[in-house]
């Protein structure tokens, strides 16, 4: 059964006069594109409607914000000015919130609202375009081998949105067609390159449109870094396609220029060889169970294994690709030759999305997914509905209704397309977290209804929705009542902060203020640039991303730097009454002791120190050893990992 397409074009546009001719006198012949595209524009403006209807920015979503306005005020790619942190995950997300934002010189929310919902969008459009593109092809070589029949006995094939519909029916979709996450470039990506794919399979290949198709192959791991699956695919299958070694070696400088030149930048710049988002979360390690939990959050209230067993059938069964030809001639050649030609082949592009999908969500399942309710399972998603986004359903001739096999197939495909459209129609408006602004044993919650609930604001898009989340308010207060500076640490309470004092002399302007709080995005937003903003959990604080995880800890969540360590390192007042009643002198002075190790200096000189040339050579070198970095975050432990004399015991005041 070969997936593979004729490259014939004179006979394809015979078969495409005789297709026309017989339905003519069944349907007019404009119907079918009109159907296909009409089907494209409705899924694509209920996605933006759907987006739209629950738009909102995530906490999450506003650290990326606090970049780009560090690079517009011209600090640098910057969670904190003067410190070399990449706190954002997909680097061209990044960048094209700032090149929008510089050129427009609008609100940032909306600069990302807006490019959100067009990527959304769009990923739609391409995605089913690519699919069309797909059955398309493949149904030629099947109504070129009835091209024998009489006119008037010619099928017509219809293209109707099918698994597009799946995927933006499911709560979680809509809601990250917003977010201010990167979602929405990943889907559109993923898109771009399917489309690209299908076509390079279907239209003998110029030298111009490989490269364009290496090209945006290559930007994958900027994306996301993940996304190397997808991508390293999708270049080493156009790679070993049919070729000569110039084109071949054209594709490898076309498709690395940019992400190995940003590679080395990185390595360099940043002392790591990924985002420090990776280093926080421990990327690499394992957590199956958490990992299976979240898989069976997303899959389990949807019924989402419904539509896609029911529209995998319906295409096994219709066989939409009977009797098309191959792509290229296989039956001549050495058995290299011929394995060659078959990767140009429409076959072999959707192998390559689909492995990409269960590679992904293999990738997710160990990780442990994540804390955001299906967040990081929908490119899966996305993957595996592309191949059946469109369904072709088959209508027979006039004089084989009722009579021939052909009436039994359209039964089977209109009604499966039926029962997704039901389907579609039943989770649209559900929720597959009932309690999901609880965050319960596993941890993972409903994001945006958290946020909406706990904001008060149906919407939260802007970073001054987010004053109204407890303690947002008491912060910004604080700050403008110790003009001296100091370090705030969250209290007990929600309506305070405890401001740990800066030792005196006091400089003029005062010393600066540190908030150390976990939910970066709206405290970072809702302040200064000259504020420094870290987290517990290091994704903006090189000390905190590169202390061990807990085991037990909830997902995304599972590293917690105890406060000790940031008296220590921002050099604040460590004694009390200055210190909050609840820390304890000797494990600050422990601390201080324990950031003279050696190599944690090393590590964390690599994004603070000035940026000289030996400085970045040394980074790029050890950048790898940086990443795997650990210490201790129970300060005497560490003054044991490293060999340091501590200090002698605070006398009691």
């Amino acid at each position: 059964m070969s997936l593979s397409i004729s490259s014939d074009r004179p006979h394809v546009e015979n078969t495409e006069a005789t297709e026309q001719v017989g339905s003519a006198m069944r349907l007019p012949a404009w119907l079918p594109r009109s159907v296909f595209l009409g089907g494209i524009a409705l899924t694509a403006a209920l996605f933006v409607w759907g987006g739209w209807e629950r738009r909102w920015i995530a906490d999450d979503g506003l650290i990326v914000l606090r970049t780009v306005r560090n690079l517009l005020a011209g600090n640098g790619p910057v969670f904190n000015a003067g410190e070399r942190v990449e706190a954002n995950t997909s680097t061209i997300w990044t960048y094209l919130v700032y090149a929008f934002s510089w050129i427009t010189q609008a609100r940032l929310e909306y600069v990302v609202l807006g490019i959100a919902l067009v990527l959304s969008g769009g990923a739609i459009v391409l995605g089913m375009l690519g699919t069309g593109a797909l059955w398309r092809g493949l149904g030629r070589g099947a109504a070129g081998s009835s091209a024998g029949r009489s006119a008037g006995s010619a099928p017509a094939t219809l293209l109707l949105p099918a698994g597009a519909l799946a995927y933006i029916a499911v709560p979680p979709a809509r809601d990250y067609a917003t977010s201010g996450l990167e979602s929405c470039l990943v889907i559109f990506w993923i898109a771009l390159l399917w489309l690209l794919l299908v076509r390079w399979t279907q239209r003998p290949p110029t030298t111009a449109s490989v490269l364009i198709l290496a090209f945006v192959a290559g930007l994958g791991p900027l994306v996301r870094p993940e996304l190397v699956i997808l991508a390293g695919l999708a270049l080493l299958m156009i790679f070993l396609a049919p070729g000569t070694w110039k084109l071949r070696a054209s594709i490898v400088a076309v498709a690395g220029a940019v992400p190995v030149g940003y590679q080395i930048w990185r390595m360099g710049y940043y002392g790591l060889p990924y985002p420090n988002t990776a280093v926080a979360k421990d990327a690499g390690g394992a957590k199956w169970g958490q990992g299976f939990t979240y898989l069976w959050n997303l899959v389990g209230p949807y019924w989402l294994w419904l539509p896609l067993l029911v529209l995998v059938v319906a295409i096994l069964v219709t066989r939409p690709w009977s009797g098309a030809g191959a792509a290229a001639d296989t039956t001549g050649g050495s058995a290299v030759a011929r394995w060659q030609s078959r990767l140009r082949t429409p076959g072999a592009v959707v192998a390559v999305i689909l492995v990409t999908g269960l590679l992904l969500m293999i990738y997710s399942l160990r990780v442990g997914g994540d804390f955001m309710h299906g967040r990081v399972l929908l490119p899966v998603l996305f993957c595996f509905m592309l191949p059946i986004a469109v369904l072709p359903i088959r209508i027979p001739a006039r004089e084989d209704w009722g009579k021939t096999r052909s009436t039994a197939l359209f039964a089977v495909g209109a009604g499966a397309w039926l029962i997704t459209v039901i389907w579609a129609i039943s989770v649209t408006n559900s929720s597959g977290m009932p309690n999901g602004t609880v965050v319960g044993k596993s941890g993972i919650v409903d994001e945006r209804n958290f946020y909406a609930l706990n904001t008060g604001h149906p919407h939260p898009i802007l970073a001054e929705d987010y004053l109204d989340y407890p303690r947002m308010r008491p912060m910004v207060e604080a700050i403008a009542n110790t003009p001296d500076g100091g370090l705030l640490l969250p209290a007990a309470a929600f309506t305070y902060w405890d401001v740990v004092p800066p030792p005196e002399p006091i400089p003029e302007g005062g010393a600066g203020h540190t908030v150390y709080f976990l939910n970066l995005g709206m405290t970072s937003m809702n302040v200064g640039l000259d504020v420094k903003v870290i987290d517990q959990m290091g994704l903006a604080y090189p000390l905190a991303a590169h202390t061990k995880r807990l085991d037990d800890g909830r997902i995304g969540h599972d590293k917690a730097l105890y406060p000790d360590w940031v008296v220590a390192d921002t050099g604040m007042v460590d004694i009390h009454p200055w210190l909050p009643w609840y820390m304890d002198e000797d494990w600050v002075a422990d601390a201080k002791v324990a950031l003279t190790c050696p190599e944690t200096q090393e590590v964390l000189a690599s994004s603070r120190g000035e940026l000289t040339r030996q400085l970045f050579i040394r980074n790029f070198k050890r950048a790898f050893d940086y990443a795997k970095y650990r210490f201790d975050r129970v300060p005497a432990y560490e003054l044991q990992r490293c060999n340091l004399v501590p200090p002698p015991p605070v006398e009691p005041r």
